[in-house]
């Protein structure tokens, strides 16, 4: 009796080097998405800075037109491929994880495709400065999907190494993509350069994993995953179709440089967003490990995520503001002093974000898809309302205030969330606690 009943503790709450071994496993993955994200953060930094000081601030309007809109198809790629296989295959046997994959990343690759399609002709028929910018988007989405896809293949099975080699591939191919695209002088050149790197990436990963995006095995997969994948596939777009339309709506009242404006203030938050965005390859899939090994510490292990990224966000936000124009010069050229007058709100609005993120992941391992969805329509209609509110009241500054307040109140509702969800898998989990 007595040997059982260690067993079962152990089993339970590993203590002792077991605890130890384990908490060591959890930091090791989070640094290597921490170092990842790093990487990635740094080649999106670099384009836009290269885009913001060769083109100035209208074309660089034009390409963060692009860059958004990139994000909202990221989106629905992430919702349909990825997202289901980090919720329900990390951590699981290598030959589980291999089939999942190869349909998953065929899904993004069947994503982009179709979307780039789209955006392909929809590029050529606009024309004007606009419409190339697009056409070449439509060009490079099929590489930039599946080496996202990739990624999240790679922290899902724990290779969070894999993931950071294969970006580092892709910094190295983007460096000479944009010495050639600099000589070109166009937003489309600088597009294109972009999609290439991350294509030769994207084909790396294939040999990294051994796997071949299987095109045919999409259908199965969508079928096999819609519970989560349909849920994941709104609330995913309405994150980024938020941030499209405040995007579409500031350049329609306020005018396109405005875009070029807040995607300024986003690159002087760019080392901050790369660690939100680095802790949010790996967060759901140690949420979920939390979840399954000691569940009644899934509240506090969401609130430190969520309270330590506002922290970081603020004091990143502090440390901008003493720095001198000259130096926001250098990095930003003429977009410096324009993006400098949004630092405290936008600082505040990723504070806000980081927050909510915390509870999200919970919910995310909870696999609490109806309530994840409720939390981020109400966030994403505050985003939008907030958005472009303040920018018919106070410009392009408004704008930014508007987006910060809601992000507040965006975050509250998915910790609302997330305490009901955590209400709920206690009351389901008592009939299977034992007490003998």
């Amino acid at each position: 009796m007595t040997a059982e009943k260690e067993k079962t503790t152990a089993a339970a709450d590993p203590p002792g080097s077991a605890g130890r071994a384990a908490r060591r496993a959890m930091a090791g993955r989070l640094s290597w998405g921490l170092a990842d994200q790093a990487v990635c953060s740094m080649n999106n930094f670099a384009v836009g800075v290269y885009v913001a000081r060769s083109l100035g601030l209208t074309a660089f309007g034009v390409f963060s037109l692009a860059w958004v809109t990139y994000g909202v198809v990221l989106s629905v790629s992430r919702g349909l491929a990825t997202d289901p296989l980090v919720v329900r295959f990390s951590g699981v046997p290598t030959a589980s994880w291999r089939t999942a994959t190869a349909r998953s990343s065929g899904t993004a690759l069947g994503v982009g495709t179709a979307v780039g399609a789209v955006c392909l002709v929809v590029g050529l028929g606009v024309g004007g400065r606009v419409g190339p910018a697009f056409a070449c988007l439509g060009v490079v989405l099929p590489g930039l999907l599946l080496q996202d896809a990739w990624r999240f293949s790679f922290f899902a099975a724990g290779t969070g190494r894999k993931a950071f080699t294969n970006d580092v591939l892709g910094c190295v191919a983007l460096v000479p993509g944009m010495v050639l695209a600099a000589r070109v002088g166009s937003v489309g050149a600088f597009v294109l350069a972009w999609g290439a790197a991350a294509a030769v990436a994207a084909g790396y990963g294939c040999l990294q994993s051994g796997i071949r995006p299987r095109l045919t095995g999409a259908p199965q997969w969508m079928r096999e995953q819609r519970d989560l994948g349909s849920r994941y596939l709104v609330e995913n777009v309405g994150v980024s179709g938020a941030g499209q339309l405040r995007a579409y709506g500031l350049g329609a009242i306020v005018g396109v440089s405005a875009v070029g404006v807040v995607r300024g203030a986003e690159l002087l938050l760019g080392p901050f967003l790369a660690v939100l965005m680095g802790l949010s390859l790996v967060t759901v899939a140690e949420a979920a490990r939390v979840l399954r090994q000691a569940p009644h510490r899934l509240r506090l292990f969401c609130l430190l995520l969520g309270g330590g990224q506002a922290v970081a966000a603020l004091l990143w936000g502090a440390a901008l503001l003493p720095v001198p124009d000259r130096f926001g010069e250098l990095v930003l050229g003429g977009v410096w002093h324009s993006a400098s007058e949004l630092i405290v709100p936008a600082a505040l609005g990723v504070a806000g974000a980081g927050l909510g993120s915390g509870a999200a992941a919970g919910l995310r391992a909870l696999a609490a898809a109806r309530r994840s969805l409720r939390s981020q329509l109400f966030a994403s209609a505050c985003y939008v309302g907030g958005g472009l509110g303040g920018a018919a009241v106070g410009g392009t500054v408004g704008s930014a205030w508007g987006v910060a307040a809601a992000t507040a109140c965006g975050s509250a509702a998915w910790w609302l969330q997330l305490r009901s969800a955590l209400r709920e898998h206690h009351r389901n989990s008592i009939p299977e606690v034992r007490t003998s």
